[in-house]
Formats: C-alpha cells, structure tokens, sequence
C-alpha cells in the first residue's frame, strides 16, 4: 500500500489559538511563554523544502506534566518529568507541497530511503499517524496542507506516552494519511515508490533553483551549489540501485561548481534528467 493524502487549498494561521492548543491538556499544562509562531517550513525544511518561492508559518508550543510532579523528591521528579514539544505548520498550497508526505517522511528513513526499524505507522482514533520510538516518541502526520510534529524525549523508554494532547491534536487538526500499517511501509512497492520519489524530488528540486535563478531571485553561486548537492543525492540514488557508479560524475560536478559554470551543470542536469525519464520505470535493485 502506498501513503497518500488530500490537499485542500491552504487557509493561514492568523493566532496562536489557530495552531495549536493553548491551554492545558489532561495533567499536560501549556506553557504560554514559549509558544511562537512565525515564518518557516517546520520539519521538512531539513528534508530540503523548497520555499523560495512561498512563505509557510509555523507554530511551536510546549507543554509538561510539571504540576503533577510538584512536591515529589528531586531524583522521583527527574523520573517522571515528562516536556512535551509540538510543532503545526501551515504550507502555502505551493507546487512544493506536492512532496510533504514524501518528506515528512524523510526523517524517518535512512540516507538511502529505507525505513528505519523504528519507524511506524499508527492508528489512534480512526486517524493514521506515523512515528518513530527513539530515545521516546515522535508522532507526525499531514492534515490537508499542515504537517503535526508532536516529541517527547524518554531514553529510558519507561515513561508512558502523551497520547492524550496526539489525540487533542488529531482532534483539532485530524489526519488525512490514508490508511496503512507499519508491514505496509516496508513492502517492496512502498521502498520503491519512495526511492524512485526521491530521485525525482531532487531533479525537481534542481529545476526550482535554476527558475529562482533566472528570476534574479537567487545568486548564481548559491544555485550552483544547492543543485550540486541535489544532483549528488541522485546519482548516490542511481549507483545504489541502478548500478552506475557516480564518482567521476561527483567530481566532474564539484570541478564545475568550483568554476562557477552554470551553463555546464545545466547541461548535467539535463543529462540525468533525459536519463531519468527513460529509466525511471524500470526495476530497482533492493
């Protein structure tokens, strides 16, 4: 089974209150002074979002089971302590937002996209949610054009999970992930899909650069250097799982990014684009 989700045209968070929860959940109390919001793509960012060309708004907020530990000895609160962080972020409609599942994904996965062991899919409340239990839990999903973040740290894996603000969350902003299990993120078709996404997005990624180029919205330099790092994650792509080593390509890249020759890695970039549509819908070595 393969992951999708319903975009809905996106509607701006105008207050806090839009965002997220700013009260207390269950023995969970909202920590008011650190709640934000302001401009910026939330957890995809690292993934490589493109928001050049939009401006998306993100939301972060904290909450702690502090009062309910009030009173208790110093080392028993230590124990029990339990700071939750939660991150909602609104992304513009944008053409980029056609890959956020894709990278909401990212973080979960290894450099070669392959689902960490820890990585899971979740249903709570007839919503399907994806996860990782690392040193405690990180819950996300997308609802339209939002993406949740919801972590808490634990590297005992003893305290119980703050599953009451995910289901008050769900609640407010609910999950549109179709539904799937954690058998079905690592079905060959779903490492596949992922794997053959991801070398596109990275072309993609190239394209978007080089418009913003072109609109002398970006300087040459930073383009260069930006489309380089995408076309090697491609071709690190294609050795693994088309056998086609990539390291005098890497070099010849990096020559032509040291000269500054942007018409030479325009050049490339149609290169492995051309290659790219005559092969992508071959099989994959796994």
């Amino acid at each position: 089974m393969i992951c999708s989700i319903a975009f809905s045209k996106a509607s701006a968070f105008n207050t806090l209150s839009d965002c997220l929860i700013a009260n207390d959940i269950g023995i969970y109390s909202f920590d008011t002074e650190s709640a934000n919001m302001g401009k910026g793509s939330g957890v995809v960012g690292l993934a490589g979002h493109f928001n050049r060309d939009h401006e998306d708004t993100v939301c972060t907020g904290e909450y702690s089971n502090i009062t309910e530990i009030q009173g208790l000895p110093i080392e028993e609160a230590r124990q029990k302590i339990i700071g939750i962080d939660v991150q909602v972020t609104q992304h513009s409609g944008s053409d980029s937002d056609r890959w956020l599942l894709h990278e909401v994904e990212r973080d979960f996965r290894n450099y070669y996209g392959l689902p960490d062991d820890s990585f899971v899919a979740r249903q709570i409340n007839g919503n399907t949610i994806i996860g990782l239990s690392v040193a405690g839990w990180t819950y996300r999903w997308v609802s339209g054009n939002k993406v949740i973040q919801i972590q808490y740290h634990d590297s005992q894996m003893t305290k119980p999970e703050p599953l009451e603000v995910v289901r008050a969350y769900l609640a407010k902003h609910p999950s549109t992930l179709t539904a799937m299990t954690s058998a079905d993120l690592r079905t060959e078709e779903n490492k596949t899909k992922w794997i053959k996404d991801e070398m596109e997005r990275r072309l993609w990624l190239c394209d978007r650069w080089f418009y913003q180029l072109q609109l002398k919205k970006v300087e040459l330099r930073k383009t260069l250097r930006e489309a380089v790092d995408h076309m090697k994650v491609f071709l690190d792509y294609r050795e693994k799982y088309y056998g086609i080593s990539a390291k005098s390509e890497k070099q010849v890249l990096w020559k032509y990014m040291i000269e500054n020759n942007g018409t030479a890695i325009k050049n490339k970039l149609k290169e492995y684009k051309e290659w790219w549509s005559l092969n992508k819908g071959k099989a994959i070595n796994l």
